[in-house]
């Protein structure tokens, strides 16, 4: 009687988080609560849905809040777990993913929130894309627009109304495509932003793996900071390249094979410069992705050469892309910059079929009619 008075005792003193709640017209789907830890994404529990849809997940608090969510196939709700909380869920598959309630969990809401802008952001981004009647050059500024004013709306309603929150670090996470959509590799404003709810963390969550994270993130992007504003000085006189001829470039690409230009003779070629972890990144990986789509069958290929110190980084951002994409290591220092008199970033070439340079970005007014000419 004893022991088992002791491990009652024992048993009420655990501290457990709940998530339950109900998914309709979800009938024999396989239910998973995950958890979205800093490197990797693990599966915590699962259940296979009866017809009326109920589930119940618990798990051990944490002394910090800590990310999971619930999946069905590609379906996903995001939620926060803060200490002993009971987070309650219902929903409607296969919407679920926007056609869901929420309670128990002021943290769950606004995440629920942030990830209903993100869809719309996300399906009016496709929609500027799909725009035929828009350029390239056109398509972009109104992505690049688009991207400015969400941000701007996310870090002043979210990121700094409650940095300590964690729907304000699941805001600095947000993606478009695959892109983040905050850069705090290489953007002012945006490492501002990390360094905000980095120190608020640290304050109500001290040693908390996640706060440090961000701490880490913010520094190495101060530290990038600091390096492009030094290479900036050093740039070279674009009078003193022409746009004729070829120079190859031999770098590896993202599974470890040395790739080169003039292995692409025969075909047209985008020669790309290009920064993952610039701002500027998701919209022009879209663009690359509409034309590379229409005209490869035809000839086209991206040859995309990336600056990014973080080589783990740029991997993960290559790994679904379609075209070549190899890394200079050297950086800002690259001599490929300096040879080809790269000043900005993102910065393209056109390359016809016999490797001759026929053009560059400061001379292309239309680079999909361009692309058609050669092909």
């Amino acid at each position: 009687m004893i022991a088992v008075a002791a491990l009652a005792i024992a048993s009420c003193s655990e501290k457990k988080f709940h998530v339950e709640g109900s998914i309709s017209n979800a009938k024999d789907s396989l239910l998973l609560l995950e958890n979205v830890g800093i490197e990797e994404i693990t599966v915590v529990d699962s259940v296979r849905l009866d017809e009326d849809g109920t589930f119940s997940f618990s798990g051990d608090a944490q002394e910090a809040p800590e990310f999971y969510r619930l999946r069905i196939a590609g379906q996903i709700i995001n939620v926060s777990i803060d200490s002993t909380e009971t987070v309650t869920i219902k929903a409607q598959y296969p919407q679920m993913a926007t056609q869901y309630e929420v309670s128990g969990s002021d943290n769950c809401l606004k995440i629920k929130e942030l990830a209903l802008k993100q869809i719309d952001l996300r399906q009016r981004a496709i929609a500027i894309n799909d725009n035929a009647e828009l350029t390239v050059q056109a398509t972009n500024d109104s992505i690049m627009a688009l991207v400015r004013q969400y941000k701007e709306d996310i870090k002043k309603n979210y990121i700094y109304a409650e940095p300590d929150k964690s729907y304000a670090y699941f805001a600095l996470f947000q993606t478009l495509g695959d892109m983040l959509l905050f850069n705090p590799r290489a953007d002012r404003e945006d490492i501002k932003a990390f360094a905000a709810v980095a120190t608020s963390w640290d304050v109500n969550y001290p040693n908390s793996a996640r706060g440090a994270n961000l701490h880490n993130i913010a520094i190495e992007g101060m530290n990038n900071i600091r390096i492009n504003d030094a290479a900036r000085a050093q740039q070279i006189d674009a009078s003193k390249v022409t746009t004729a001829g070829l120079i190859d470039i031999t770098l590896p690409d993202n599974k470890g094979k040395q790739r080169s230009l003039t292995e692409l003779k025969g075909k047209v070629v985008l020669l790309d410069f290009h920064v993952f972890a610039s701002e500027q990144s998701p919209a022009r990986i879209l663009q690359l992705r509409e034309l590379y789509n229409k005209y490869h069958a035809q000839g086209l290929e991206v040859y995309q050469v990336s600056i990014d110190p973080d080589e783990h980084f740029w991997k993960q951002q290559t790994a679904a892309l379609p075209w070549i994409s190899v890394r200079d290591a050297e950086g800002l220092q690259s001599q490929v910059l300096a040879t080809y008199n790269v000043q900005g970033i993102p910065a393209f070439f056109l390359i016809d079929r016999e490797n001759n340079i026929v053009g560059r970005a400061e001379t292309i007014k239309d680079l999909e009619q361009a692309i058609k000419n050669l092909l």
